[in-house]
């Protein structure tokens, strides 16, 4: 007996010894994936940029899969043994203390535990249970940053920090640069803060870069101040430039928006970068810092771990989300946590024809693409439960009704099979119905603007209903619902024939043949819920997206390669590249 047991211990060893290994060389991949990005920006290349994030985002699944497969390999049929994965889960837990981000492993090992055992809920004896991973609560160092303290002159500071960053590529006008930022920041702080009261500027060391910027990342001490700060590099065909400065927590969380491409940054340790980030942008979740600083997977298990100890503390009910009512998702919340949760309905009602399979090869799509700062990040969750009774009974009855294939009542559980988790906004009808009058007409602009910035990215919306939008606490419109969302370069878009006769223009349906993948922007004003003022404001400024010709020129521009920017910070915040 004491053979077996000796033998069971040393393959349960040798298994744990396996798993830290492949979280390793994922790790070291991510990271090489990573350190490209310097190397993309000195060269411009935002293709590659491109392509690098989502090899970088497909990893994490690829060394999942990879790992299970060599285990069921070597184990046979011991491979679903729980007593050898207990033995397994306690050899593992003990080599993994040392190493940068412990939870990150955990979490990794979970991974490979819950979708080889196909899991349901939580399962302790075998994987690290969520709750308990908090990757911030044993930090006990800081992560490296540059120090420039203030001896009296702005631009001074600022030479020394602009000059500690180094590209391949020149600096274009370095002293306009210098100019630049030391003009922001005394332009951002009252006179009674400026110049001595700013005592030092803190900055993380790695630049942090997203497809075709880079950032520095940091913060301004002042005796009894603290303000983030944000610098954009932009490099053109003549060298490196600042492209501009945030200093205003709501402009720098936009850059580290939900809804935008995750960064590339190579940190040694991701969650001393995490603390400093809170730091200067207090309001936003740990969860979504993790999943744009691209630990996509880490942010999951973040944002469960949020939510499972929210339900612990408050006794609120899951209930149906504001807005109308969707043909293709159940969407819900819970009132006093800020996200919504999607689950696919069984059957779609007329006039729906999209599968439930191309519903979610279309989140898969959303997921590896560029957002740009106007598609919803939606994670994607497997086998989660909650308790029943925290469910209003409305909502309950729809879920068994509706979405049965996909919805089980376990004991005292409800058990999902799959959902989507993203952060909760405000649908732009409801938006609308309720602002004040100045607000809602920037947010029809803004709106104008997220189907342009969409259009530049290759996406099409496909449904340009107002409830298929939300708005941010910042005001910017972002797009959710993706069941008719395609690329624009699948589109054909047509002009509006001319009716020929009263005949033809009296009729309620189309007198005209219409192929599934036609689209006609001109009638996209008819489906739009604005005031006539509002509609004028939005022609005057954005008239051109109801144009088919717009469309075509896009997608023409898309063939060709380029790649238009859409970037994450307001357009007043750019200093002219001509003014450098």
């Amino acid at each position: 007996m004491s053979g077996s047991a000796d033998a069971a211990s040393a393959l349960a060893q040798d298994c744990a010894r396996q798993l830290v290994d492949a979280f390793a060389h994922y790790n070291a991949e991510f990271r090489t994936i990573t350190r490209r990005a310097p190397l993309r920006f000195d060269a411009r290349d935002w293709r590659g940029s491109q392509q690098d994030a989502i090899e970088r985002i497909g990893l994490y699944d690829r060394f999942v899969k990879q790992t299970i497969a060599e285990l069921r390999l070597r184990l046979g049929a011991q491979a679903l043994n729980r007593d050898l994965w207990r033995q397994i889960h306690g050899a593992f837990a003990a080599r993994i203390t040392e190493l940068p981000d412990p939870e990150f492993t955990k979490t990794f090992f979970s991974s490979i535990s819950r979708r080889l055992f196909g899991t349901v809920g939580v399962a302790a004896d075998i994987e690290f249970i969520a709750t308990d991973l908090d990757p911030l609560a044993k930090l006990h160092s800081a992560v490296g940053t540059n120090t420039y303290v203030n001896h009296g002159s702005m631009s001074l500071l600022f030479e020394d920090l602009l000059g500690d960053v180094r590209f391949r590529s020149p600096w274009r006008d370095l002293d306009n640069s210098i100019a630049h930022v030391a003009a922001e920041v005394r332009a951002h702080l009252p006179a009674s803060k400026q110049r001595r009261d700013v005592e030092r500027v803190e900055v993380i060391r790695p630049v942090f870069y997203q497809i075709s910027r880079a950032y520095i990342v940091g913060r301004v001490v002042g005796r009894e101040f603290v303000l983030p700060l944000v610098i954009a590099l932009k490099n053109t065909d003549s060298g490196v430039l600042v492209d501009a400065v945030m200093l205003a927590e709501d402009d720098v969380s936009i850059v580290f928006s939900f809804s935008r491409s995750y960064f590339h940054v190579d940190l040694e340790r991701v969650a001393e970068a995490v603390v400093f980030l809170k730091s200067i942008m207090p309001r936003k979740p740990v969860s979504e810092l993790f999943t744009v600083l691209g630990r996509a997977k880490q942010g999951k298990t973040e944002r469960y771990r949020e939510l499972m100890r929210h339900l612990e503390h408050t006794q609120d009910l899951f209930a149906h989300a504001p807005g109308e009512r969707g043909l293709v998702m159940v969407c819900f919340t819970l009132p006093s946590f800020d996200v919504v949760f999607k689950v696919i309905r069984d059957r779609f009602a007329h006039p729906k024809t999209v599968l439930r399979e191309e519903v979610l090869a279309k989140y898969q799509m959303v997921f590896i693409h560029d957002r740009a700062g106007r598609l919803v990040d939606a994670q994607e969750f497997r086998r989660l439960r909650f308790p029943r009774a925290r469910f209003a009974p409305e909502l309950l009855q729809e879920l068994r009704r509706e979405a049965a294939h996909t919805v089980h009542d376990d004991g005292a559980d409800l058990a999902f099979d799959h959902m989507y988790i993203e952060r909760r906004m405000t649908p732009l009808n409801l938006f609308m119905r309720s602002a004040p009058a100045e607000d809602a007409d920037r947010v029809v602009l803004d709106y104008g603007q997220c189907i342009r910035d969409l259009a530049y990215t290759n996406i099409f919306p496909g449904d340009l209903l107002l409830k298929n939008f939300g708005v941010t606490r910042h005001g910017r419109v972002i797009f959710y619902d993706y069941d008719e969302l395609c690329r624009v370069t699948d589109c054909n878009f047509r002009d509006l024939p001319q009716p020929t006769n009263h005949e033809d223009e009296m009729r309620g349906e189309a007198w005209f043949y219409v192929a599934e993948n036609d689209v006609f922007p001109e009638s996209f004003i008819q489906f739009l819920g604005f005031n006539d003022a509002q509609r004028a404001a939005l022609l005057r400024l954005h008239g051109e997206i109801l144009t088919a010709a717009f469309w075509r020129g896009v997608q023409q521009r898309l063939a060709e390669g380029e790649i238009v920017e859409v970037l994450p910070y307001h357009p007043h915040r750019v200093r002219v590249a001509g003014s450098l």
